[in-house]
Protein backbone atom coordinates (compact mmCIF):
# COMPACT_ATOMS: atom_id res chain seq x y z
CA UNK A 1 0.00 0.00 0.00
CA UNK A 2 1.10 3.56 -0.64
CA UNK A 3 1.86 5.81 2.05
CA UNK A 4 1.37 9.29 2.86
CA UNK A 5 3.80 11.91 4.23
CA UNK A 6 2.03 14.20 6.33
CA UNK A 7 4.84 16.79 6.65
CA UNK A 8 7.21 17.44 4.71
CA UNK A 9 9.71 20.20 3.68
CA UNK A 10 10.09 19.76 -0.40
CA UNK A 11 10.90 23.54 -0.29
CA UNK A 12 14.24 23.38 1.37
CA UNK A 13 17.47 23.67 -0.12
CA UNK A 14 18.66 19.89 0.63
CA UNK A 15 16.82 19.09 -2.14
CA UNK A 16 17.82 21.76 -4.73
CA UNK A 17 19.85 19.72 -6.67
CA UNK A 18 17.34 17.08 -7.35
CA UNK A 19 13.95 18.19 -6.45
CA UNK A 20 12.42 16.74 -9.49
CA UNK A 21 13.77 13.43 -9.23
CA UNK A 22 12.72 13.08 -5.30
CA UNK A 23 9.06 14.38 -6.65
CA UNK A 24 9.01 11.80 -9.51
CA UNK A 25 9.87 8.83 -6.84
CA UNK A 26 6.96 10.78 -4.41
CA UNK A 27 4.51 10.20 -7.50
CA UNK A 28 5.46 6.74 -9.23
CA UNK A 29 5.93 5.12 -4.75
CA UNK A 30 3.46 7.23 -2.71
CA UNK A 31 -0.49 8.63 -2.30
CA UNK A 32 0.25 12.29 -1.72
CA UNK A 33 2.64 14.71 0.76
CA UNK A 34 1.65 17.52 2.60
CA UNK A 35 3.84 20.15 2.19
CA UNK A 36 4.26 22.72 5.18
CA UNK A 37 5.03 25.94 5.58
CA UNK A 38 6.68 27.73 7.69
CA UNK A 39 6.87 31.10 6.52
CA UNK A 40 5.80 33.32 4.20
CA UNK A 41 7.74 32.03 0.94
CA UNK A 42 7.32 28.59 2.06
CA UNK A 43 3.74 28.72 2.00
CA UNK A 44 4.28 30.22 -1.35
CA UNK A 45 5.66 27.70 -2.32
CA UNK A 46 4.03 24.94 -0.74
CA UNK A 47 0.95 26.09 -2.68
CA UNK A 48 3.05 26.17 -5.99
CA UNK A 49 3.95 22.62 -5.82
CA UNK A 50 0.52 21.89 -4.63
CA UNK A 51 -1.20 23.24 -7.51
CA UNK A 52 1.59 22.13 -9.99
CA UNK A 53 1.64 18.27 -8.71
CA UNK A 54 -1.58 16.10 -8.08
CA UNK A 55 -0.31 14.23 -5.26
CA UNK A 56 1.12 17.70 -3.27
CA UNK A 57 -0.80 19.51 -0.67
CA UNK A 58 0.03 22.62 1.24
CA UNK A 59 -0.24 24.00 4.74
CA UNK A 60 0.26 27.94 5.10
CA UNK A 61 2.21 29.75 8.21
CA UNK A 62 4.40 31.18 10.39
CA UNK A 63 6.76 28.53 12.40
CA UNK A 64 7.80 30.00 15.82
CA UNK A 65 11.30 30.73 15.12
CA UNK A 66 10.54 32.67 11.61
CA UNK A 67 8.00 35.08 13.06
CA UNK A 68 9.59 38.13 12.26
CA UNK A 69 8.01 37.92 9.06
CA UNK A 70 4.54 38.47 10.48
CA UNK A 71 2.83 41.12 10.47
CA UNK A 72 -0.53 41.96 9.11
CA UNK A 73 0.00 42.56 5.38
CA UNK A 74 1.64 39.06 5.19
CA UNK A 75 -1.36 37.48 7.17
CA UNK A 76 -3.77 39.35 4.34
CA UNK A 77 -1.17 37.30 2.07
CA UNK A 78 -1.87 33.90 4.02
CA UNK A 79 -5.26 34.34 4.00
CA UNK A 80 -5.15 34.74 0.06
CA UNK A 81 -3.16 31.63 -0.36
CA UNK A 82 -5.64 29.60 2.15
CA UNK A 83 -8.52 30.31 -0.50
CA UNK A 84 -6.67 27.79 -2.63
CA UNK A 85 -8.76 24.36 -2.62
CA UNK A 86 -5.57 22.48 -1.71
CA UNK A 87 -4.71 24.52 1.27
CA UNK A 88 -5.62 21.57 4.26
CA UNK A 89 -4.02 23.42 7.09
CA UNK A 90 -2.95 26.00 8.93
CA UNK A 91 0.79 25.43 9.81
CA UNK A 92 3.47 24.86 11.42
CA UNK A 93 2.75 27.22 14.12
CA UNK A 94 3.50 26.91 17.78
CA UNK A 95 6.18 27.32 20.58
CA UNK A 96 9.68 27.01 20.65
CA UNK A 97 11.63 27.49 23.78
CA UNK A 98 14.73 25.49 22.31
CA UNK A 99 16.65 28.27 20.13
CA UNK A 100 14.30 31.73 22.04
CA UNK A 101 14.90 33.34 18.59
CA UNK A 102 12.06 35.67 19.83
CA UNK A 103 10.44 35.85 23.51
CA UNK A 104 8.15 33.80 24.78
CA UNK A 105 5.61 36.48 25.28
CA UNK A 106 5.48 37.26 21.24
CA UNK A 107 5.80 33.82 20.23
CA UNK A 108 2.43 33.11 22.25
CA UNK A 109 0.54 36.59 21.10
CA UNK A 110 1.07 35.12 17.58
CA UNK A 111 0.44 31.98 18.20
CA UNK A 112 -2.74 32.69 19.39
CA UNK A 113 -3.63 34.88 16.50
CA UNK A 114 -2.67 32.32 14.12
CA UNK A 115 -5.17 29.55 15.79
CA UNK A 116 -7.67 32.98 15.66
CA UNK A 117 -6.71 32.71 12.01
CA UNK A 118 -7.44 28.70 12.08
CA UNK A 119 -10.56 29.08 13.65
CA UNK A 120 -11.76 32.23 10.96
CA UNK A 121 -10.98 30.23 8.05
CA UNK A 122 -12.37 27.00 9.12
CA UNK A 123 -8.89 24.56 9.43
CA UNK A 124 -7.41 22.49 10.86
CA UNK A 125 -3.93 23.43 12.23
CA UNK A 126 -0.22 21.54 12.57
CA UNK A 127 1.31 22.59 15.86
CA UNK A 128 5.36 22.79 16.48
CA UNK A 129 6.15 22.18 20.09
CA UNK A 130 9.73 22.62 21.53
CA UNK A 131 10.32 22.44 25.04
CA UNK A 132 6.91 24.04 25.56
CA UNK A 133 4.17 21.66 26.40
CA UNK A 134 2.85 23.19 29.22
CA UNK A 135 2.33 26.27 27.18
CA UNK A 136 1.21 25.23 24.16
CA UNK A 137 -1.48 22.90 25.88
CA UNK A 138 -2.70 25.79 27.76
CA UNK A 139 -3.17 27.53 24.49
CA UNK A 140 -4.86 25.11 22.88
CA UNK A 141 -6.87 24.76 25.67
CA UNK A 142 -8.23 28.52 24.93
CA UNK A 143 -9.27 26.96 21.20
CA UNK A 144 -11.49 24.40 22.21
CA UNK A 145 -12.64 24.11 18.12
CA UNK A 146 -9.48 23.44 16.95
CA UNK A 147 -8.30 20.37 15.38
CA UNK A 148 -5.07 19.09 14.02
CA UNK A 149 -2.11 17.50 13.85
CA UNK A 150 0.75 17.78 16.92
CA UNK A 151 3.69 17.59 14.47
CA UNK A 152 6.67 15.42 16.13
CA UNK A 153 4.77 14.73 18.95
CA UNK A 154 7.36 15.64 21.50
CA UNK A 155 5.09 14.90 25.12
CA UNK A 156 4.76 12.31 27.49
CA UNK A 157 1.55 9.43 26.98
CA UNK A 158 -0.47 11.77 30.05
CA UNK A 159 -0.07 14.24 27.90
CA UNK A 160 -1.25 12.59 24.72
CA UNK A 161 -4.46 11.38 26.46
CA UNK A 162 -5.55 14.94 27.09
CA UNK A 163 -4.99 15.75 23.50
CA UNK A 164 -6.14 13.23 21.08
CA UNK A 165 -9.62 14.10 21.39
CA UNK A 166 -8.70 16.55 19.18
CA UNK A 167 -5.20 16.51 17.72
CA UNK A 168 -3.78 13.85 16.01
CA UNK A 169 -0.06 12.67 16.64
CA UNK A 170 2.65 13.48 14.30
CA UNK A 171 5.43 10.25 14.16
CA UNK A 172 8.44 10.80 12.82
CA UNK A 173 12.07 9.31 11.87
CA UNK A 174 12.66 9.95 16.06
CA UNK A 175 11.21 6.29 16.54
CA UNK A 176 13.24 4.92 15.18
CA UNK A 177 16.15 6.22 17.50
CA UNK A 178 17.84 4.63 20.28
CA UNK A 179 17.02 7.36 23.08
CA UNK A 180 12.89 7.23 21.48
CA UNK A 181 12.01 5.35 24.94
CA UNK A 182 9.05 8.32 25.59
CA UNK A 183 8.00 8.27 21.99
CA UNK A 184 7.89 4.42 21.87
CA UNK A 185 5.71 4.15 24.90
CA UNK A 186 3.71 6.95 23.29
CA UNK A 187 3.04 4.78 20.33
CA UNK A 188 2.58 1.42 22.31
CA UNK A 189 -0.38 3.47 25.03
CA UNK A 190 -2.02 5.47 21.50
CA UNK A 191 -4.37 3.89 19.38
CA UNK A 192 -3.47 3.98 15.77
CA UNK A 193 -6.70 5.76 14.92
CA UNK A 194 -5.09 8.55 16.20
CA UNK A 195 -1.65 8.72 14.99
CA UNK A 196 -0.45 9.81 11.39
CA UNK A 197 3.27 9.33 9.94
CA UNK A 198 5.75 12.17 8.47
CA UNK A 199 8.64 12.93 8.09
CA UNK A 200 9.73 16.76 8.76
CA UNK A 201 12.10 16.01 5.85
CA UNK A 202 14.59 16.72 5.12
CA UNK A 203 15.23 16.33 9.15
CA UNK A 204 14.60 13.98 11.34
CA UNK A 205 15.92 11.28 9.25
CA UNK A 206 14.59 7.65 10.35
CA UNK A 207 17.19 4.38 10.93
CA UNK A 208 19.14 3.26 8.63
CA UNK A 209 19.65 6.62 6.99
CA UNK A 210 20.31 8.70 9.64
CA UNK A 211 23.23 11.45 9.02
CA UNK A 212 21.57 11.48 5.30
CA UNK A 213 19.44 13.51 4.01
CA UNK A 214 15.63 12.91 4.92
CA UNK A 215 13.01 12.37 2.18
CA UNK A 216 9.10 11.53 2.17
CA UNK A 217 9.18 7.72 0.97
CA UNK A 218 11.51 7.33 4.41
CA UNK A 219 8.27 7.04 5.87
CA UNK A 220 7.93 3.60 4.77
CA UNK A 221 10.55 3.05 8.04
CA UNK A 222 8.09 4.98 10.45
CA UNK A 223 5.45 2.66 9.55
CA UNK A 224 7.28 -0.35 9.74
CA UNK A 225 8.67 0.77 13.68
CA UNK A 226 4.92 1.58 14.45
CA UNK A 227 4.15 -1.77 13.41
CA UNK A 228 6.56 -3.66 14.93
CA UNK A 229 6.07 -1.94 18.24
CA UNK A 230 1.79 -2.50 18.24
CA UNK A 231 3.01 -6.35 16.90
CA UNK A 232 0.65 -5.27 13.52
CA UNK A 233 1.27 -5.94 10.15
CA UNK A 234 2.64 -3.22 8.41
CA UNK A 235 -0.46 -2.89 5.71
CA UNK A 236 -2.66 -2.55 8.85
CA UNK A 237 -0.64 0.68 10.24
CA UNK A 238 -0.43 1.90 6.44
CA UNK A 239 -4.46 2.08 6.02
CA UNK A 240 -5.31 3.08 9.20
CA UNK A 241 -2.49 6.04 9.47
CA UNK A 242 -3.53 7.13 5.49
CA UNK A 243 -7.37 7.24 6.24
CA UNK A 244 -6.11 9.62 9.80
CA UNK A 245 -4.55 11.94 6.98
CA UNK A 246 -7.51 12.17 4.51
CA UNK A 247 -9.46 12.81 7.63
CA UNK A 248 -7.44 15.50 9.67
CA UNK A 249 -6.73 17.17 6.65
CA UNK A 250 -9.89 16.79 5.04
CA UNK A 251 -9.09 14.91 1.54
CA UNK A 252 -11.51 12.85 0.50
CA UNK A 253 -10.85 9.04 -1.02
CA UNK A 254 -12.17 10.03 -4.43
CA UNK A 255 -9.15 12.72 -4.92
CA UNK A 256 -5.77 12.11 -4.69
Amino acid sequence: MKLIDSHAHMDNDAFDCDREEVFQRIEEKMDFIVNIGYDLESSKKSVEYANKYDFVYATVGFHPDEISGYSQESLEILEDLAQDPKVVAIGEIGLDYHWMTHPKEVQQDIFRKQLNFARKIGKPVVIHSREAMEDTINILNEFPDIKGIFHCYPGSVESAKGLVDRFYLGIGGVLTFKNAKKLIEVVKEIPLEKLVLETDCPYMTPAPFRGKRNEPLYVEYVARKIAEIKNIDFETVAEITNKNTRIVYGISEEIK
